[in-house]
């Protein structure tokens, strides 16, 4: 019987959809506070002045643009896991053990959420401003930092969902598909897929 994607889900589809563009978004914000910080280095080379706030702000971009692409990333099993013995186990042992490493994951990201949450109501209650001349209310790029781990609980509670009916039903396939360590085969075909994907686009120039 062939395995059913975990991600044609409808929620979980949905949620990496959603991630997508919110990676697409903390990129950008990525590329602004670099576009930000070399404006602000050739400014003060060449003409004597400074924008201000050039290293705040870039701080607050990587904060915000790191906790909004972690659902992504967990998505596409781009984080990282322990895998020397992982490759050697049997499957049942290893499908165990990417439910587990969903259920840890989880229970750490709803722990950092919690203390995040405390953090950003802090800055609202106490009307905290960064130290800085532009004083920068805290709670706003606190609040959009705790908002992309909030998303990313809500992504732990989809893959969670999706991981415990999968193993129930004993379809390990698609479990290690969903949350399995990715193995040296999908990663060869993933960099050859961008490869072929650089190629054409260097012929499609080429022609023009």
């Amino acid at each position: 019987m062939h395995s059913v994607p975990p991600k044609t889900w409808a929620p979980l589809r949905y949620a990496n959809v959603l991630s997508q563009y919110a990676v697409w978004a903390a990129g950008a914000l990525v590329i602004a506070s670099v576009l930000l910080i070399s404006f602000d280095v050739i400014a003060r080379k060449f003409w004597g002045f400074t924008s201000g706030g050039a290293d705040e702000l870039s701080s607050f971009a990587f904060a915000i643009s790191t906790s909004w692409a972690l659902a992504f990333a967990t998505l596409q099993r781009a984080n990282v896991r322990v895998d020397v013995l992982y490759q050697l186990l049997p499957v049942k042992v290893a499908a165990l053990l990417d439910w587990l490493s969903v259920v840890a994951l989880g229970v750490f990201m709803v722990v950092l959420t919690w203390y995040a949450k405390d953090v950003v109501s802090a800055s609202w209650l106490q009307n905290s401003t960064a130290n800085s001349t532009m004083a920068t209310p805290l709670w706003i790029p606190q609040g959009l930092w705790f908002l992309g781990l909030l998303w990313m609980c809500v992504v732990m509670t989809l893959m969670l969902a999706r991981s415990s009916y999968l193993l129930v039903t004993g379809d390990l396939a698609a479990l290690q598909e969903l949350c399995g360590v990715r193995s040296a085969q999908e990663e060869a075909e993933e960099e050859a897929a961008n490869g072929e994907r650089l190629i054409q686009s260097e012929r499609q120039k080429a022609a023009a």
